[in-house]
């Protein structure tokens, strides 16, 4: 298994409109796709940089990861996607090599992808998010 790219970095914000305006006003950057994530909890916004997204997110409702997290720690970094072709087999091979799944089974994200979270703990203390794309 072998990462092909980083899919994207996730900033936790609470407010997601100004967010995005921030981004706009500073940068020049513009939405590349908006979505609810019902089952996770979040609204996120993509801003595109290069092949790579800037992954705005807020917590839709209180008990979800991000408004937890945000509860917790502050606006910030959350965790950073990387892509890779097949999910189910990055897993595995993350947790051969000691890392812990917080996500067993690869699970439907965003965009139509498939995902799955590995647990910090193991993972130099950063939350990593493996993303399939079916497109690619």
């Amino acid at each position: 298994m072998q990462l092909d790219q980083i899919d994207h970095v996730a900033i936790a914000v609470h407010d997601l409109d100004a967010a995005i305006e921030y981004y706009q006003q500073a940068f020049g950057s513009e939405v590349a796709h908006r979505e609810i994530v019902e089952r996770d909890g979040v609204e996120e916004a993509l801003i595109s940089v290069g092949e790579s997204y800037i992954q705005l997110t807020t917590g839709t409702r209180p008990d979800s990861p991000i408004s937890i997290f945000l509860d917790r720690n502050g606006e910030g970094i959350h965790h950073i996607g990387y892509r890779v072709k097949n999910c189910a087999e990055a897993i595995k091979a993350v947790v051969a090599a000691g890392s812990k799944a917080i996500d067993e089974v690869p699970r439907p994200g965003s965009r139509g992808t498939t995902v799955a979270f590995i647990h910090p703990k193991g993972a130099l203390g950063t939350l990593i998010e493996l993303v399939e794309d079916p497109s690619e």
